[in-house]
């Protein structure tokens, strides 16, 4: 079931967004689960990241999340998991 993983960052983290990026990049395109993925931007620069997986459960959408290489150098400020259901598109 899709999950979409809002996670906002740490506000001056953009030195740590860049550090981890590549990592980030080949977790999340080695997972096999990700649907889609991509940063919010303000005034040209990532500030945050919206993630929307396929999993079976909060569980699994948690422990994906935390297993993210951003979330483990710190970035985040916030990350909030919602189950999520396609009505259009």
């Amino acid at each position: 079931m899709p999950f979409v993983l809002l996670c906002q960052d740490k506000p001056g983290a953009l030195q740590t967004r860049l550090d981890n990026r590549p990592a980030h990049l080949d977790y999340l395109n080695a997972s096999g689960v990700v649907l889609f993925a991509g940063p919010f931007v303000e005034g040209g620069n990532p500030v945050g990241s919206m993630v929307v997986v396929d999993l079976p459960d909060m569980a699994a959408a948690r422990a994906f999340a935390e297993a993210d290489p951003y979330a483990r150098a710190g970035l985040f400020a916030s990350v909030s998991i919602r189950e999520w259901r396609k009505a259009i598109g």
